[in-house]
Parts: structure tokens; sequence; C-alpha cells
């Protein structure tokens, strides 16, 4: 009897053993999550504006998409909005989840300090992208983007080297408070004034084609005499020019009224080298494989050598643009 019981015994501690493997295999999450890097799947949070805003929000969307995949080693998720307040709370939903790293593309420049900061706290690395934000640079690893007082300069430096006799200028503005939107309206706004050229209108279409026309045609009708449109991306541009086309208004190389659009989408550059439009300044969208090199720096203990990464762009001529540079930089 007694050697029975310490078979027993010795079974229903195997048995117990056995469970609490079992247990201790239940609790392998944890240990999966530890190794996950080790394993190359990077967990990222991609918050950008709304991927119909533009053309170019288009490609830079379908960019970040084709490169952040978990083929590529990464788990992605993404949100989408044009409104600040909504971006943050994505932020902070991405935060609770936990992902290694925030990839913000923000829809306004203000407002990111208190849950860049929560970031911060929990350990989530944050990248910028696309658009500069009103923060402390401790608040984030780094910054890829284009210099959109740069890009504004080199229009308005084009604009006032066409030596027109007066300058009527029809200022559509994106979206308010945008880097893209402070930084190309803030040249116009500066030489303007020094140069003492006549703004006859000055409102946001918020990037939106169909508001543009709106505007523009509002204009017409007002009989307010223009000779420039300054649309700050293409697809208000192209709103604008469906306005002067319905009021039969010229347009382009030699014609009535000068257009100038921004972020060079394919369309954009056959209107330009058609002579349709005058000038269209590059943003460029692509900036996916920027944050991979920084990322990958991060994971392997490197030390960044540049905080702010900004792309070289450039401004385009309708009386010198190529079809190799519609072919190169349309987007």
């Amino acid at each position: 009897m007694k050697i029975k019981k310490v078979l027993a015994m010795a079974t229903s501690m195997l048995l117990c053993g056995a469970v609490f493997a079992g247990c201790g295999s239940e609790g392998g999450s944890s240990s999966s999550k530890e190794t996950k890097k080790g394993d190359k799947l990077i967990s990222v949070g991609i918050i950008n504006n709304d991927p119909n805003e533009s053309g170019y929000r288009t490609a830079n969307v379908n960019d970040l998409k084709a490169t952040f995949t978990k083929e590529n080693g990464y788990d992605a998720k993404f949100a989408y909005s044009l409104k600040n307040e909504e971006q943050i709370n994505y932020a902070q939903k991405f935060i609770q989840d936990e992902v290694d790293y925030l990839l913000l593309s923000a829809a306004d420049t203000a407002g990111w300090d208190s849950v860049l900061k929560d970031a911060k706290d929990a350990g989530v690395r944050v990248i910028l992208f696309d658009r500069t934000i009103d923060a402390d640079e401790s608040l984030y690893e780094a910054s890829v983007v284009s210099d959109m007082d740069k890009e504004g300069e080199q229009a308005v430096e084009w604009l006032k080297n066409q030596k027109l006799t007066s300058y009527d200028i029809v200022h559509l503005q994106g979206v308010m408070g945008s880097a893209a939107q402070e930084g190309r309206s803030g040249a116009l706004t500066k030489t303007a004034d020094e140069l003492k050229w006549n703004i006859v209108a000055e409102q946001t279409a918020e990037w939106s084609s169909e508001k543009a026309q709106q505007i523009v045609q509002s204009v017409i009708d007002a009989d307010k005499k223009f000779n420039v449109i300054y649309a700050e991306n293409d697809d208000m541009a192209k709103g604008a020019v469906a306005a002067l086309d319905k009021a039969n208004i010229s347009h382009g190389v030699g014609k009535d009224v000068v257009v100038i659009g921004f972020d060079c989408n394919k369309w954009a550059l056959e209107e330009l080298k058609a002579g349709n439009w005058n000038y269209d300044g590059q943003c460029n969208p692509f900036q996916s494989s920027y944050i991979v090199d920084i990322i990958e720096k991060l994971e392997n203990g490197e030390t960044l050598s540049q905080k702010t990464i900004i792309m070289d762009e450039k401004g385009f001529d309708a009386t010198t643009i190529t079809d190799a540079d519609v072919e190169q930089y349309g987007i």
C-alpha cells in the first residue's frame, strides 16, 4: 500500500508540474513581446492627414503603406485626420497600445507637447515626417521634412523675377496652421508687404479643388482684377483654373493670369509643360526610406547625426520643364 501511495504522489507531482508548465507557456506572450524586435517585428503607429486631401497625400500614404509591412518587419497601424484634436486622440491610443514608434505628420504645428511627453514617458519613440511642429526637440527622435519656407521663397522669388507690370494676386491657402500653409503663405506675405504687391483675395480652400474654384469664381463675380493665382497646392490651382476657364480668362505662359501650384503631381507638371500653368514647386512625398534608416539606426543603438533631415526640392518653370522632368518628378 505504501508503494502505491508513493507512486500516486509521484504521479500527482508530475501532473502538477505539467499543469504549471502549461501555465508558463500561456505567459509566453510576454516573452514573445520581449523578443519581438529581435524577430524584426517592430510596432509602429502612423498618424497622417486624410489620404484624399491631395495627390501629394495619396502618394505619401501609399509610400508608407508599401514600406511598413509585416514582410518588411513591421506591425503597422494607420490613422488619418485633418483635425489636430483627432490626431492627438489617435496618438494617445497608440501610446496605450505600447507601439515602439509613433510616426507623425501633424495637421497643425501647435498643441503636441503634452501627448509627446506622454509618449516619451511610455518609452514610445516619436519620428516626425512631412511636417514640423512647435515642440521641444527632446520630445522626438528626428524629423523628416520638406523645407516649406524654402518652397515658398523659391516660388515667390520666381514670381518676382517675372517682372510683371503689376502684381494683383489671388492667394489660395491650405489648411490654416499646417507647416505647408505657414511656409508657403509666409514667403508671399513677406514679399507682398515689402514690394507693395496687391493681395486681391486671401482665403483658405483647405487643399480642396472645389473650394478653390468657388473662391476664384466669387472674385471673378465681384469683378476684381487679378493677374496671379498663388495656390498652395496643385489641387487648388486646378480648381482656380476651372473657374478661369468657365469665365473665358486665359492663363499660363504669355496669357492673362499666371498660375502657381505646389506638389508636382504628374498631371500638374503636364499642365505646366503644355503652358497652361507657369510654375510648380516640388514637395517630396517619398519619406519612408528616410524613416526606415532612422529606425534601423536607433534599433542598433546608434546616435543620429541629424535631428532634422530636410529633403532637397526644386521648382519648375513652364518655359524650361522637360519630358524627363515630368517622368522623374511627377507624383
